[in-house]
């Protein structure tokens, strides 16, 4: 099982929101989503995505997806904002929830889900990197990506701590293209 976690430090932590865009970029999200699952006539089954919001009004929030979407499951960023929406308002204070099966929310922030991944190979993309092509990856790997702003400079210096970097090349890519590119790279290694 390879895991994905996308950051976003101004993608809003309630799920009162109309416009994708004044949401903090909750569209970038929203093609993360998609990218992390949807392939052509099929879902990925392999994949856990992990988005961490902090945005306004009570960051951190955590949203751990691994859905059991049937086949009727519509993969429009409208249909998938209404996933993220229905989530965030199906948070309790001090409970990780199962908002719908496979798709769990609660208040966490990105160090420590970090500091709770004891023993698992932790990558974070850095276009300044080690070529992923270059490198071992080891089973039930953990990407860390930002959106288009990055990762916040304070858990960024933590994460470099454990996490070693990689890049996806010379190209700096939109957060949800760097998602199938990786995705991509695993699948080339059976991972």
């Amino acid at each position: 099982m390879r895991e994905i976690v996308y950051f976003s430090g101004n993608a809003v932590t309630t799920g009162n929101f109309k416009d994708l865009m004044k949401a903090g970029r909750m569209d970038i999200a929203c093609h993360a989503v998609i990218m992390a699952f949807f392939i052509s006539n099929k879902l990925r089954e392999n994949v856990k995505l992990h988005l961490f919001f902090y945005g306004r009004p009570d960051p951190p929030k955590h949203l751990e997806l691994m859905p059991k979407i049937n086949e009727n499951f519509q993969i429009s960023k409208k249909d998938v904002a209404g996933l993220i929406k229905r989530m965030l308002f199906k948070y309790k204070k001090g409970k990780k929830v199962e908002a719908f099966p496979g798709c769990y929310i609660e208040k966490l922030s990105l160090l420590d889900f970090i500091n709770n991944q004891e023993g698992r190979e932790i990558y974070v993309l850095d276009k300044k990197g080690e070529d992923i092509r270059d490198i071992e990856i080891k089973e039930s790997p953990i990407f860390i990506l930002g959106d288009h702003e990055g990762i916040q400079k304070k858990e960024l210096r933590e994460i470099n701590k454990i996490a070693r970097k990689v890049s996806l090349g010379d190209i700096t890519y939109f957060s949800s293209q760097t998602i199938t590119i990786l995705n991509n790279e695993l699948d080339r290694r059976n991972l």
